[in-house]
C-alpha cells in the first residue's frame, strides 16, 4: 500500500463489531490499494475476495449493450464489497465493481469470509443491514434516474462521493460523471457550471472542491438523504 495507511477501524462495519470479532476478521485480511478504474468484480464471475474500504470508494455499476456502465450505488468505508457472499448462493456477482476514488482497503478471501459469517452472528447481522441498505440505494437510484433533473442527481452523487472520500477535494472527470448519471457530457457541464456559479463547488480539469456542503445538499433531491449509509451497531 502507498502513502499513509488508515487505521483498520476506519471501516465502520468492522468498527461496529465487538473486539473479539474485530480481531478474528482483521487476522484474515490483507491491505490493498484501491486504484481508480480497477475492476474488482464482474457480472457472472465468482467473487474471490471480500473487500472492506478504509478510504476511497467503489461503484457498483450495470452495463447494457454498448453503453458505458451506469453507476447504481457507491460503497465506501461504511461497508464492504461482496455482500452477495452472505446470501449463500452461487451464480457470481450481479454487477461490476469499479474503483472510483483512490484509497485503501482490507481484502479477505471469500471462503474465509463465509466461515467468519457462520461463526460470528454479529458480523452476519451487520452484513445483512448493509445488504438491506444497498438494496434501498439501488432502488432509490433507479427512481432518481427516472424522475429527477440532472443537477439534482449530480448534487446527490457528489455528496455521496464527498461522504466516502473523507476530503473536500477529489478527482472526477466530466466523462466519469456523465457515465455515473447516464447522460451526455454537455449535461454535466451545464449542471456543474450552475453549481460553480452558486459557489457550492469549484470544478476544473476534473478536480472537484466542495466549497459549501449545505448548499450542495440544498441542490440535491431527497434521494441523497434516503441513500445515506446505515448506522453501525454493536
Amino acid at each position: 500500500m502507498s502513502g499513509a495507511v488508515p487505521e483498520p477501524l476506519a471501516n465502520a462495519l468492522i468498527a461496529g463489531l465487538p473486539r473479539a470479532e474485530q480481531r478474528s476478521l482483521l487476522a484474515a485480511c490483507n491491505p490493498v490499494d484501491l486504484v481508480p478504474g480497477n475492476l474488482l468484480c464482474q457480472p457472472g464471475s465468482p467473487l474471490r475476495d471480500a473487500c472492506f474500504p478504509l478510504s476511497g470508494c467503489i461503484a457498483l455499476a450495470t452495463s447494457v449493450g454498448a453503453h458505458p456502465p451506469l453507476d447504481m450505488a457507491l460503497v465506501g468505508s461504511e461497508g464492504m464489497l461482496g455482500l452477495s457472499l452472505a446470501l449463500g448462493v452461487g451464480g457470481g456477482e450481479p454487477m461490476l465493481g469499479i474503483v472510483k476514488c483512490p484509497g485503501q482497503a482490507l481484502r479477505m478471501p471469500a471462503a474465509r469470509f463465509r466461515r467468519e459469517l457462520a461463526a460470528n452472528p454479529r458480523l452476519a447481522r451487520a452484513v445483512h443491514r448493509q445488504l438491506l441498505a444497498l438494496l434501498a440505494q439501488l432502488a432509490r437510484t433507479a427512481a432518481c434516474n427516472s424522475f429527477h433533473e440532472v443537477q439534482a442527481r449530480l448534487a446527490r452523487w457528489l455528496l455521496m462521493l464527498h461522504d466516502r472520500a473523507h476530503a473536500d477535494h477529489f478527482h472526477m472527470t466530466h466523462e466519469l460523471l456523465a457515465d455515473m448519471l447516464g447522460v451526455q457530457r454537455s449535461a454535466v457541464t451545464i449542471a456543474a457550471g450552475a453549481m460553480q456559479r452558486a459557489r457550492v463547488i469549484s470544478y476544473s480539469r476534473g478536480e472537484i472542491q466542495v466549497l459549501h456542503r449545505r448548499g450542495l445538499e440544498a441542490l440535491s433531491c431527497e434521494c441523497y438523504r434516503d441513500s445515506r449509509p446505515p448506522p453501525t451497531r454493536r
